[in-house]
């Protein structure tokens, strides 16, 4: 049977992010050793400072971005408190093995020497190339009258406000658990655990008798039936206070003061129903966690990317910049045609469009990742991680046939089904025991009665009434009770077909992040090698500028390429990086070691 088969299942799901670092590469050392691993850029200031016309410029680029901000201090006493299974406890963990990851994506430059630290932070970089002209020799000077363009204009910024932004600065794990703790899916799930165990609680008390204390007084006159069937004339009146009440004549009293009335397959059963479903919320809040966490990952890394892919928008445009202006004073020289400085000004134009873009993905993925972490939409998050690089949360090579048999045992959802399987069993059960046990109903009054002709009211003394009574009920004839039983039925047969449909999914979501993940793995190293061309390309134009041997406007194809070498490498980093995250959150966040 499908339920015996899935009881492995019924594991507790792993939410808490401790497993959140297996498999990180133990690579801190490299990143201290990048900036004397790397050779000099290559530049033409090592040229004689007098073979350069006087109104080119010569200035190094400015450089990608600056260092990332100070840590600004935030008070977390205010944030809502978490589950006990959440990820604070695992937050030094995480944080340690995210620092020890290599730092990678502030591109600055290639090296040959050290294969293991391509790419390196521009602020640990050696000075960027800077575009000079050629020989005096060979450019004549600018014609008198010529305009300067000693500086390039920089960029309008229409319409922003004077006022800066508040910074928030984090890292990962802080963000993770900042999520964890003030995400307002969280707080949903924990109050849908809080109203699901107090179903079950009234649940397991279904059995027990209520209490209700009362007073009533009754006046009659007129006609009335005796119990003999004769009409009498009668004016009376009676009044009883104590537990229950409602109490006229012989009879008891209408409200029992102690009073039970149940169904015994429901005081067997519901407890049993309610449980199951009590404990299908915890793992469903356990799922929400989760979704959240993996959420939250996603959007920081989208920040991450949106920053990376910033800088290198603003290096590109400045270089271009000054690719631009230079090829501009070689035409104005009579050097290089008109058109050259026309293609460099357009692209000078379009390197100031995408900087635009940069900045509205930063400002827009910022925005994002404030929503998952529930704070100040308007304050701009600054993550404190330098710069991008590949995370191996799950280690290169695993089976993925060890890591389906992984999810399908941590995934709090199937847990969840499970337990909602249980449920829909148990009901079954209910209905098929409930023509064969009896209802039940207990009374018990105990107060003071008394009464007399007319409006006279006396003999007030004790009253004491019991009652209890049980009988079996079948409903319609017999007709209803297997219409119940059938209901229930297709309940269970629904609750295992969504448990099936919910292994599916797992599964597929295991094999599909897998196949991603070792799919751009190989993409990071082919982006490896695309930005070393593109550098070395990059820096061959340079020399043949300035060994006098060509035109600035060569220089274009290679900015070019090397631009979207960078982008490229800062994507597949990025897309790597989301692939391990998809791939530990379908593994259901497992502990690890």
């Amino acid at each position: 049977m499908l339920i015996r088969r899935l009881i492995v299942l019924n594991a507790v799901p792993a939410v808490a992010l401790c497993g959140l670092v297996a498999g990180c590469s133990n690579a801190r050392s490299a990143r201290h050793q990048s900036q004397s691993a790397l050779p000099p850029a290559i530049s033409l200031n090592d040229r004689a400072p007098e073979a350069a016309p006087a109104n080119v410029v010569s200035e190094s680029a400015e450089s990608l971005a600056a260092s990332p901000p100070a840590r600004a201090g935030h008070d977390q006493s205010q944030a809502r408190p978490m589950p006990a299974r959440g990820p604070k406890a695992c937050r030094p963990v995480v944080r340690a093995a995210l620092a020890e990851v290599e730092p990678a994506a502030n591109i600055s430059s290639v090296s040959d020497e050290a294969p293991g630290e391509v790419i390196r932070p521009v602020a640990e970089a050696d000075e960027l190339p800077v575009l000079i002209a050629p020989d005096e020799a060979r450019v004549p000077p600018a014609p008198a009258g010529a305009e300067d363009h000693s500086s390039v204009a920089p960029l309008t910024e229409g319409g922003e406000s004077d006022e800066t932004p508040a910074i928030f600065a984090t890292d990962l794990s802080a963000a993770l658990v900042l999520a964890g703790g003030q995400n307002p899916r969280v707080a949903f799930a924990q109050g849908r655990i809080q109203e699901a165990f107090a179903r079950a609680r009234a649940a397991d008390v279904l059995w027990l008798p209520s209490l209700r204390a009362g007073a009533n007084f009754n006046r009659h006159e007129g006609q009335i039936q005796d119990v003999a069937g004769r009409i009498i004339d009668v004016n009376r009146g009676a009044m009883y206070s104590g537990l229950g009440a409602q109490a006229v004549g012989a009879a008891s009293p209408a409200v029992p003061g102690v009073s039970a009335r149940f169904h015994l397959a429901d005081a067997v059963f519901e407890p049993r129903i309610a449980g199951q479903a009590a404990a299908a919320n915890v793992h469903a809040a356990d799922a929400t966690i989760n979704e959240v966490l993996l959420a939250t990952s996603l959007a920081y890394l989208d920040l991450l990317e949106a920053l990376q892919l910033q800088r290198v928008a603003e290096d590109t445009r400045s270089e271009a910049g000054q690719l631009a202006e230079l090829t501009r004073d070689f035409a104005e020289a009579g050097v290089a045609p008109q058109s050259d400085a026309d293609r460099t000004a357009t692209e000078l134009a379009s390197r100031r469009n995408l900087t635009s873009r940069a900045d509205e993905a930063v400002a827009v993925a910022s925005a994002r990742l404030a929503q998952q972490l529930s704070i100040d939409p308007t304050v701009q998050i600054a993550p404190e991680e330098p710069a991008v690089a590949p995370i191996d949360l799950v280690p290169p090579g695993s089976d993925v046939r060890e890591l389906v048999a992984t999810g399908l045992a941590n995934r709090p959802e199937l847990a969840e089904s499970w337990h909602l399987v249980t449920a829909a069993v148990e009901r079954l059960r209910r209905e098929r025991a409930a023509p064969l046990v009896p209802s039940v109903a207990l009374g018990l009054s105990y107060g003071g009665f008394g009464g007399g002709l007319g409006d006279h009211i006396g003999n007030y003394a004790d009253r004491l009434d019991f009652d209890a009574a049980a009988w079996w009920e079948v409903r319609n004839l017999g007709f209803g009770e297997r219409a119940a039983r059938d209901e229930a039925r297709a309940g269970v047969d629904r609750a295992q077909a969504e448990q099936v449909r919910v292994m599916d999914q797992v599964a597929r979501e295991v094999v599909e992040a897998h196949a991603q993940v070792e799919a751009r793995r190989g993409q990071i190293e082919t982006a490896r090698s695309a930005i070393e061309s593109a550098e070395n390309a990059y820096r061959r134009d340079l020399v043949r500028i300035r060994e006098g041997e060509g035109l600035p406007i060569e220089v274009l194809q290679a900015l070019q390429a090397r631009d979207q070498a960078r982008r490229e490498y800062v994507r597949a980093v990025i897309e790597y990086n989301e692939a391990q995250f998809r791939l530990h959150a379908a593994l259901g966040w497992p502990h690890t070691p």
